[in-house]
């Protein structure tokens, strides 16, 4: 999806990636509150996005996609680079600054199929509590689950619920991210970005991420995280 007021830019990136293999242009909008609808309804993978538009603008609509999916890459095209320290507080994947090259957007582009990974849907569940036996009961319609919390890979915030991620099965809450933290053990799990918690037992590799970020990936498992620098630094100290 493409997010600019200005019409001419929405043409150059509409044909930019239209060149792309493995992409396909599904909309575009030239304001925030337009663009955020859109978003809702059709759930863009990626979204190149102004920063000062009309009624809602591109950092304040960001934050509200991401909410929705914090999946989805963020590129932010504007003239205006004095926004990029708040632009990377999001986790954006990139910041291209007006006037840019086309060949930018392919490099963009070409590393986000590198990165891109399968997305699976499950009916979501509640969890109801945690007892003493180092488990996370979810019940959900047809059943209940007992997760032992030293399994769990991942937490991520997903369509405004909360995955749960094991080696073998995904689980889905609709209780908030920063209630399970409060039931986990926080020299165990760590609260990397504001919709992921991940597992430090399993993580295999961390390297950068676009700028400013870093992408966590865990052994034999084909999901990842991102990590803002501050936690990198948190990691390592941890670590160390």
């Amino acid at each position: 999806m493409i997010v600019d007021d200005d019409f001419g830019m929405r043409i150059v990136l509409k044909k930019a990636i239209e060149k792309v293999e493995g992409f396909e242009f599904i909309g575009e909008a030239e304001d925030g509150e337009v663009a955020f609808h859109f978003a809702q309804a059709f759930h863009p993978d990626v979204v190149f996005i102004d920063v000062e538009m009309p009624k809602i603008n591109g950092v304040e609509c960001a934050k509200k996609i991401m909410d929705m999916n914090p999946n989805v890459f963020i590129i932010f095209a504007t003239a205006h680079d004095e926004y990029m320290p708040e632009a990377f507080e999001l986790y954006a994947f990139d910041y291209l600054v007006k006037p840019f090259k086309i060949d930018r957007v392919f490099k963009t582009l070409d590393r986000i199929k590198q990165l891109s990974a399968n997305k699976n849907t499950v009916k979501p569940q509640n969890i109801n509590k945690l007892d003493n036996l180092g488990k996370l009961i979810i019940r959900g319609k047809d059943s209940t689950n007992f997760i032992d919390i030293k399994d769990i890979i991942l937490i991520q915030r997903e369509e405004r619920s909360s995955a749960i991620y094991t080696a073998e099965d995904r689980y889905v809450t609709s209780e908030s991210l920063s209630d399970i933290e409060k039931r986990l053990d926080s020299n165990l799990f760590l609260r990397n970005h504001k919709s992921y918690i991940i597992n430090l037992s399993m993580i295999n590799k961390i390297q950068p991420y676009g700028r400013w970020t870093y992408i966590v990936t865990f052994k034999d498992f084909d999901k990842d995280a991102l990590l803002t620098h501050d936690k990198y630094e948190e990691l390592q100290s941890r670590f160390s």
